[in-house]
């Protein structure tokens, strides 16, 4: 697929999802009814763990066990991530996941009180896209986590309008989940899983084609309507008109600037904690070249990274570099499979035209 050395070679370098890693499994749960958008995206490192790493870039970050991930602390690896909606409440349904890894006697070792499972954890701000109910009473808890690790299989991860990325938006178009996945030279795989709820726009309003769209995978904007969308109020636009970041953000909506992108990146190399953080930076470079402007004070840009350690470290230049290209991917996929909701059009309908954007969502 790729020359040696190399990141990736043409679009069918970059095709595929996270579980293109041996041993990594993705489950997606969400809840769509009575007054709830929203959703929970876990994936779960073989039984034994993955090392892990994380970058933090947005100035709005809502995490959980980051500090473990810094290289100077003793946790080498972790069981499992959790992505989710429901701001900083969403940060709970880690607990379902965890208390499904600890039934399984899956953690790290603590003597006679069994294990204690490792699980990072990320969240988007997608509160009120379902509807005016009170912010606590629709958010993701331990129950839609613990669905999520249910729903886990190694299979092709969905995408689109799906588990974290359920009440996603992008810059006034539906976010949600996407992926990519390559294979370097010397047979080490790199993968990626974005969950897009950015503040800065997916799209060239220029060209109307996707910022992360490195191989022009997707089809090309139907020119009639890219005109009509670029001329009208949906343009891609930095934030909402009148939104000031020094006087808060205003009222929750589906236009609400609150943002936040999340992610993995993956490989079945043999990489160190350090390393490991190092590959979390690089799936912040392919997010900047993805999503503009990017890692605003209103968006809390948070990439994992996990390292199954099945291949022995190649050239970690080309690892990184790959990482970059999978992350910047993975945001274009899951902007191009959202579907729309409430006052948010899908980018599908939007610019390609409702029957070429037909089953985009998967």
């Amino acid at each position: 697929m790729t020359g040696a050395g190399s990141a990736t070679v043409g679009a069918a370098g970059l095709v595929g999802s996270l579980t293109a890693v041996r041993g990594l499994s993705v489950g997606h749960a969400r809840r769509v009814t009575d007054g709830w958008r929203t959703g929970v995206t876990v994936v779960l490192a073989p039984p034994g763990g993955a090392v892990g790493g994380v970058d933090v870039a947005g100035g709005a970050p809502g995490t959980r066990e980051t500090e473990l991930l810094d290289p100077r602390n003793m946790v080498e690896r972790v069981h499992a991530v959790v992505l989710a909606g429901g701001s900083a409440f969403g940060l709970a349904a880690a607990d379902g996941v965890m208390r499904r890894l600890a039934a399984a006697g899956i953690g790290f070792p603590v003597g006679a009180a069994g294990v204690v499972p490792i699980v990072p954890a990320a969240v988007i701000f997608d509160l009120g896209r379902g509807g005016a109910l009170p912010a606590a009473s629709a958010t993701p808890g331990p129950e839609l986590g613990a669905l999520a690790f249910d729903n886990a299989s190694t299979g092709p991860v969905a995408r689109g309008s799906v588990g974290a990325g359920t009440g996603a938006s992008s810059c006034g178009l539906a976010g949600g989940v996407g992926g990519a996945a390559t294979v370097l030279g010397d047979g080490t795989t790199v993968a990626a899983l974005a969950v897009v709820n950015s503040a800065g726009s997916a799209v060239d309003p220029r060209t109307g084609r996707l910022y992360g769209d490195l191989g022009a995978v997707f089809p090309d904007p139907d020119p009639d309507l890219l005109a009509a969308w670029l001329a009208s109020e949906r343009r891609p636009r930095p934030f909402p008109t009148g939104f000031n970041v020094s006087h808060g953000p205003p009222p929750s909506s589906a236009s609400s600037p609150m943002n936040t992108t999340i992610g993995v990146v993956a490989t079945d190399a043999v990489l160190t904690k350090a390393q490991c953080a190092r590959l979390a930076a690089s799936g912040q470079d392919g997010m900047a070249r993805a999503i503009r402007p990017v890692h605003t004070m209103v968006d809390g840009d948070t990439v994992f990274a996990l390292a199954t350690g099945d291949r022995p470290a190649g050239n970690l230049n080309a690892l990184l570099t790959a990482a970059a290209d999978v992350f910047a991917h993975a945001v274009a996929d899951a902007v191009f499979h959202a579907t729309g909701f409430a006052d948010l059009p899908g980018y599908g309908e939007l610019v390609l035209g409702p029957g070429r954007a037909a089953g985009l969502a998967g």
